[in-house]
């Protein structure tokens, strides 16, 4: 038995697999860009044929619309801390997960996560591009977060699982 006041157990350990390189990020990226963006596109076609139909009825489809596309990526910056996976990171193999833990940070954190991607956009973008040459490979955002995305998480296809929680 371990004396009064002295740690017990190993902790949660590294993260699982290697740091994720940029180019891996910018495709899970682009891949969870393009889902939104074909909702986007489909919202625009379905509320341009409502609108020849009544104005109002089109108008009315596309605020929903719109709303729905804006909680959708909002849904994946969720699954980003919830799961450590978007759409994109999961079919990719890429995770995000706490920097010293190695666990996801949880839904709430992935959702800050994500506003504090704002941070990385400021200065042209710059904060994107810190992968690049950052030794941990972090965005200003993960450094923010104190997060880091890395490889060997399982791939998954693409399906109604990529979507759940």
């Amino acid at each position: 038995m371990p004396a009064y006041g002295a740690p017990i157990g190993g902790g949660y350990g590294a993260a699982p697999g290697q740091l994720a390189e940029w180019p891996q990020r910018a495709v899970a990226y682009l891949i969870d860009a393009a889902i939104i963006f074909v909702a986007f596109i489909a919202v625009i076609i379905v509320a341009a044929i409502l609108g020849a139909i009544s104005s109002t009825l089109g108008v009315l489809f596309g605020l929903v619309g719109y709303l729905a596309v804006f909680v959708a990526a909002f849904y994946f910056a969720y699954l980003n801390g919830a799961k450590g996976q978007s759409p994109g990171k999961a079919l990719t193999g890429l995770k995000v997960v706490g920097e010293d833990t190695g666990q996801v940070i949880g839904g709430g954190m992935g959702i800050v996560r994500q506003i504090a991607h704002f941070v990385d956009s400021l200065i042209c973008y710059i904060g994107w591009l810190f992968p690049l040459w950052d030794p941990k490979k972090q965005t200003i955002a993960d450094k923010l977060m104190h997060t880091v995305v890395v490889t060997g998480a399982p791939r998954q296809s693409f399906g109604p699982d990529l979507f759940k929680a």
